[in-house]
This record gives C-alpha cells, structure tokens and sequence, in this order.
C-alpha cells in the first residue's frame, strides 16, 4: 500500500442530517472509485481506516458491510486475505455458447459457482415444453449463484433431461455444466434462444444474490439445442444490474 494512504483524511463533524457512517462511507466509495489502491485492489485494515478517518472500527465494519453488500468490496479470509474492491460490471455475451465461466475468465475474473439446490424432479408444464418433453418427464433441476472474483453476481436456474444426462448430479457442479455436457456425456450446444426482460428481486432472490429487495435484475430465461435441434437445456437466470452488463451480437447478410 502507498504512503499516500497513509495521509491523515480524518471525517468532520456531520453536519444537520448527515451521520458519521454516511461520511465515512462516502470517503470509501472515494477510495474505491480512485487510483489510490494497488493493482490487486486491497484496501487498508479496518484498524487503518479507523485511524485514517479518526472513527471506531465498529463505523468502519458497519460501513464495509454495506459495501460488501452492494457488492462494491469483498472479503477473502486466510494468510493473504484482507478486503478488496471488485472489478466493474462483468459482461456476459448471451451469444456466447461457451458458457458465463469461460466469459468470465476471458475478462479477467475468477469464475465460481455455488450450488444452492441440485434435485431430480418431475418436469412443469412451462419446462416440459421447453425441453419437448412428457409433463411429467424427470428432469434435474439445478439452481447456482454464481460468483466472479467471489461477487454474487447472478443466480441460475437450469433443469436438464435426465434421459439424456443420467447421473448429473453425481457430477461437479461448481464449474462449467456446458463443458460437462460435451466431456461426460458428448453433447454440445450450438444455438440457443434467449428472452430478455428486466424485473425487481424478490425477497429469495435478494437474500440469495446479497442484494435488497427490489433491487433491478436482469432476467434471462434461454433454451440450448444441440446441432439436431434437440433442446439440451432450459435455464431462467437473474443477473444483478449492478454488477453486470448484457451484451447481444447482431450480424448482417455475408
């Protein structure tokens, strides 16, 4: 860390309606938003910026939690863990075949998932049509957030034909399901469709995603197909507006 952080940048006084924490806050989105930090975006200790802003560390951890919360920061525990800021938004091509973790990577982010639930159940009417198969029919029903650099950044929900992928869930889950797909069971999507609209988070939704109640979400629901027009996959996955940003290809006549 520079010895520019290091310069006294102690917090008056709040003025009428305005609190200690709202002016230390103010300051960290300052430093997260300046040059200030080091390439790895590490951020001084809790006791460092208790000292910097002359507040208690008790501010100091109430203020990182709510930029942790809006995904602004994020901790990493260990011998080299500390608090950094993340990156900007992440793009996600929803043309891209290859899957969000391989987008990821190619931008510079640490792809993770985290698997909420992983179960066999009968297909819905809405799922049954996607996939063209019997209501009824089992499919494995999988929903992941997933993570970039550890920020929670989306939350999916995929259900796949268990005639056509027997013994998934007996599978890593955590990565890429795309490259599962093609390695363990030889199938490859080569088309899909994808319908776009923006909605609000519910309260599951917002609790799973570390976000609040009505906060913006862009919806993504999508059918894969394989290159004999069989539907391999039907997905309806909510990406947070804050943290990430959809980009869609449109290509001319040749």
């Amino acid at each position: 860390m520079g010895d520019h952080l290091d310069e006294p940048d102690r917090v008056t006084l709040p003025g009428r309606g305005t609190s200690t924490r709202s002016l230390v806050e103010q300051r960290l989105r300052a430093l997260l938003s300046s040059d200030r930090l080091d390439s790895d975006g590490r951020l001084p200790t809790e006791r460092e910026l208790a000292g910097m802003y002359g507040v208690s560390r008790t501010t100091v951890r109430q203020v990182l939690d709510g930029l942790e919360h809006a995904g602004l920061i994020r901790r990493r525990r260990g011998r080299t863990g500390g608090t950094f800021a993340t990156r900007g938004r992440a793009d996600t091509d929803v043309g891209d075949l290859a899957g969000v973790p391989s987008c990821l990577r190619a931008q510079g982010f640490r792809a993770g998932a985290h698997v909420v639930s992983a179960r066999m159940v009968p297909a819905d009417a809405a799922t049954a049509d996607a996939l063209r198969i019997p209501a009824g029919a089992l499919v494995h029903d999988l929903i992941r957030v997933r993570l970039a650099d550890e920020a929670r950044i989306s939350l999916e929900h995929a259900r796949f034909p268990v005639a056509l992928f027997p013994d998934l869930l007996g599978e890593r889950l955590d990565d890429s399901i795309d490259q599962l797909m093609a390695q363990r069971y030889g199938l490859r999507a080569v088309k899909a469709v994808e319908r776009l609209v923006a909605v609000l988070a519910d309260a599951g939704q917002a609790a799973l995603l570390g976000i609040e109640i009505g906060d913006p979400l862009m919806a993504i629901e999508r059918i894969a197909y394989d290159g004999a027009d069989q539907p391999l996959e039907y997905s309806t996955d909510l990406f947070r507006g804050d943290l990430t940003r959809v980009i869609a290809w449109a290509h001319g006549a040749v």
